[in-house]
């Protein structure tokens, strides 16, 4: 049985009802498992982490199933924002420094730009279809204090800054002091790409499976045991990738040591290029603001505008129908031009958080045989994928050949246990208020 740590509603249909992804291609339909089998590699959950996992261990010649608790695409690689970019931790670059070392803070770092292009490389060698579009990412800020923060990243990171009478001319049109380019990243359909992954795992090989949730994972001997509703699977080597979605249970190592958090996310009906010229945002940049509980956006290819943000602490009919509604006046608050843009689509997901704000990803200490891959601070789409990559060398036995920082490797639990929720609301009120 699964122990998770909100409410039953939280993993039911209410909080991703009405997402707008699920209007934009039908999902594959899968076998549920039945019986007993036994392969080289059993993967839990069903998402960017696990089906990267898959793709590579299949095209390695490896037999691997997939367990997914629910459809496909139903979980957080099938409701995101759609942001292929940097990112990964929020621990920033100089107290990952100062905690790990120069050294280990750039590996770290190239790893999240290998991440995208791993993305990129991926959607071209398999052909996925996806609605790719921006050159980069581009943060704005929200105040005069936050201004001066980018205008000296620029001098050290070659980034492009763009001050504030300039933004107008480049389809920024809002209230914002400047804005920051990155030129790596770009945005996508988070589901067309799923999907994408998943024909490319299945074609190597790769069983994959829906309605299938691990409801018990167990070690006898030398093979990890998942036992789901129609039968049990067995392997050697196990990856856990089931981020926000996990159970303090499955397996047990895995308690305490995440925070599953809402994000929500609403789009639009399409708007005309008039509607666009009169708040002045007509850019295909993905976009996001430089507030602690931020805001992210962007302009999709079909004229639609995408707008999320961070702030949900609790998971009920009351609080989903509160946060959709205060969602949709801080997009007001932000683009008043289009205060009558109705809103065709709402819904929210988990986003995972670890204790020391930087993704795990590898062996589980003490666990011969297990692997996991979770705690992406929202950014699952790149650094999901190439998750599921390093974890497809590892359990190989191989040296990684892409980047791989000590700082990934650890995973320490939270104060409180599953009580750990009580920790969110003064932290969430402390980065208001410094927002």
């Amino acid at each position: 049985m699964m122990r998770r740590i909100f409410g039953d509603y939280a993993y039911g249909a209410g909080p991703r009802s009405n997402c707008w992804w699920d209007e934009t291609c039908p999902p594959p339909i899968w076998p549920e498992f039945q019986g007993a089998q036994s392969v080289d590699v059993a993967i839990i959950g069903g998402g960017f982490t696990g089906l990267s996992a898959a793709l590579h261990l299949a095209e390695a010649g490896l037999r691997v199933a997939v367990l997914e608790a629910e459809t496909p695409g139903w979980g957080a690689s099938g409701r995101n924002g759609g942001f292929c970019c940097l990112g990964g931790a929020k621990l920033g670059p100089r107290a990952m420094a100062r905690l790990h070392g120069s050294r280990e803070t750039q590996l770290y770092q190239a790893s999240e730009e290998a991440a995208v292009h791993l993305v990129e490389q991926l959607i071209a060698r398999h052909g996925i279809s996806a609605d790719t579009h921006s050159d980069g990412e581009t943060v704005m800020a929200h105040s005069a204090k936050a201004r001066k923060a980018l205008m000296m990243e620029a001098k050290t990171s070659g980034a492009t800054f763009i001050d504030a009478p300039d933004l107008a001319e480049r389809g920024f049109g809002g209230n914002f002091h400047g804005a920051l380019t990155t030129p790596v990243g770009f945005a996508l359909n988070p589901r067309k790409y799923l999907f994408g992954l998943a024909r490319a795992a299945q074609a190597a090989g790769a069983l994959l499976f829906q309605n299938s949730p691990a409801l018990e994972v167990t070690q006898h001997g030398s093979h990890w045991h998942a036992v789901c509703p129609g039968g049990r699977l067995s392997a050697p080597q196990m990856i856990i990738a089931t981020n926000g979605y996990s159970s303090e249970n499955l397996p047990e190592w895995l308690a305490g040591r995440y925070m599953p958090t809402q994000s929500t996310v609403m789009v639009t009906r399409p708007i005309t290029a008039e509607e666009q010229t009169t708040q002045g945002w007509y850019t295909a940049q993905m976009a996001y603001d430089t507030r602690h509980m931020l805001h992210y956006f962007r302009l999709m290819p079909d004229g639609r505008f995408l707008f999320g943000m961070r702030g949900g602490l609790m998971s009920s009919p009351r609080s989903e129908a509160k946060i959709r509604s205060l969602l949709r006046r801080h997009f007001e608050r932000l683009f008043p031009a289009w205060s009558h843009i109705e809103t065709s689509h709402s819904w929210s997901g988990m986003v995972c958080l670890s204790r020391n704000l930087v993704p795990f990803v590898g062996p589980v200490p003490e666990h011969k045989g297990l692997f996991a891959g979770l705690c992406y601070h929202g950014n699952g789409v790149a650094m999901g994928s190439y998750s599921g990559a390093l974890l497809a060398q590892l359990v190989e036995g191989r040296t990684p050949e892409m980047p791989y920082s000590k700082v990934m490797q650890r995973m320490p639990r939270f104060p409180l246990g599953r009580a750990r929720r009580l920790l969110m609301p003064p932290a969430y009120g402390l980065l208001s208020l410094l927002d």
